[in-house]
């Protein structure tokens, strides 16, 4: 039987991918802010606002999976645009901690924002498609985590209080969130969350 010329199914859904973070990349160019922050510069703003407790500073190089030097000079610079305040651990003074000003803030909040065509994208989307894609999305994540080729993340799959497939009689909400002690489905699960509490180790 002839298929359907093309690359294969991991190739195509690798390469739509690539091209979705393009447009999400490009989205995020045509707005660069008053702050003009480098990528790296966002993503320190976001890491940061995602737990606004004083984080160390070696806690972001292992988060963004960078080197010392590289976070060191973003910081610098996200210090001079007064978004980011630095002071010495009061648990060990040899290290440093980091905390986001209410400008930092602020810019973080903008920077999580959806671009108008994005979201629009988005929301094309049946909610069955969407719960399908944030399965498979949480899916991939977990297991580039486990095999360290990226950073761990603050999701439902890495968390304490996930409990899968906790409620099989209801197909719409099978899940359930210690925390919030709530049932929920997959189009409720979360690639980020402030209360997330990493899973014992198998």
């Amino acid at each position: 039987m002839p298929s359907v010329p093309g690359l294969p199914p991991t190739e195509q859904l690798v390469t739509g991918l690539a091209r979705l973070g393009q447009a999400i990349r490009i989205g995020a160019r045509r707005d660069p802010g008053p702050y003009a922050l480098s990528e790296l510069q966002g993503d320190i703003v976001s890491f940061l606002a995602g737990d606004l407790r004083p984080r160390r500073q070696s806690e972001v190089v292992r988060a963004l999976a960078s080197t010392a030097p590289t976070i060191s000079d973003a910081v610098r610079t996200l210090l001079a645009k007064e978004l980011v305040e630095r002071e010495r651990d009061a648990l060990d003074s040899r290290a440093v901690v980091l905390t986001l000003t209410p400008a930092g803030v602020a810019e973080a909040e903008r920077l999580t924002g959806v671009s108008p065509d994005v979201r629009a994208a988005i929301s094309a989307l049946a909610p069955d498609d969407l719960a399908a894609m944030l399965r498979g999305t949480t899916t991939i994540i977990r297991e580039l985590q486990d095999r360290r080729a990226i950073p761990v993340t603050r999701m439902c799959l890495t968390c304490r209080f996930f409990a899968p497939d906790a409620h099989p009689e209801d197909p719409a909400r099978p899940h359930h969130c210690l925390f919030a002690d709530a049932p929920f489905g997959d189009a409720e699960l979360r690639v980020t969350c402030s209360d997330h509490e990493p899973a014992p180790t198998p």
